[in-house]
């Protein structure tokens, strides 16, 4: 008797074991599971912002230095030293941000695609290149579905990319200067928004 009471406790023992074991091992499974999933999402999310801010490399900054040739804006609507606020997303923190102007032209803008000489992928509809950052420019506007060569570096591998016209309007551009809203860091000469990109600051 004495015996099997001996086995059973043996046994029971032994169950208690197996049974701890198996529950830590579904514990580190599943940890390891949530591990993963929280890294899938982290790179999803980078994907995500990446997709969505085609213009991550984008100098926003510049000299002030702009192309020979481009001709102030005779009677600018946002005339140098004013402000506006700024309507456009061309990147994050730009869109709601109060816009101080530094310089208004008027030419013609394009909307260009192109494939970046630093071996990145295809860049499209970037907003905005100027006439006078075409290479070898021609007196007239170029037309929708031209390849152009560009002289502008507002991102990396921009400048000698070859470019297609997207499309091509007429209007005042200006240069301005700005405070990210998202980071707080001050951008400054920023080339280029539209005219209507912009609204009076009141």
């Amino acid at each position: 008797m004495t015996i099997k009471k001996l086995m059973i406790g043996f046994i029971s023992l032994v169950s208690i074991f197996i049974l701890a074991a198996c529950t830590g091992d579904n514990k580190e499974t599943s940890r390891d599971e949530s591990t993963d999933t929280e890294a899938e999402f982290s790179t999803n999310d980078k994907d995500m912002e990446t997709e969505s801010n085609p213009h991550g490399d984008m100098d926003h900054s510049s000299s002030g230095k702009v192309p020979e040739g481009l001709a102030n804006a005779e009677d600018p609507t946002y005339p140098v030293g004013s402000k506006a606020v700024i309507q456009a997303n061309h990147m994050g923190g730009m869109d709601g941000a109060i816009a101080t102007i530094h310089g208004a032209y008027d030419t013609t803008v394009y909307i260009v695609t192109y494939t970046p000489t630093s071996g990145e992928e295809k860049v499209e509809d970037h907003k905005w290149v100027i006439h006078e950052e075409i290479e070898n420019a021609k007196e007239q506007p170029n037309e929708q579905g031209e390849e152009v060569v560009l002289e502008a570096d507002h991102m990396e591998g921009m400048e000698g990319a070859t470019a297609t016209i997207d499309s091509a309007k007429s209007t005042t551009v200006y240069m301005i200067s700005y405070t990210d809203t998202e980071t707080g860091e001050k951008v400054e000469n920023h080339k280029w928004v539209t005219e209507n990109e912009l609204t009076p600051f009141e």
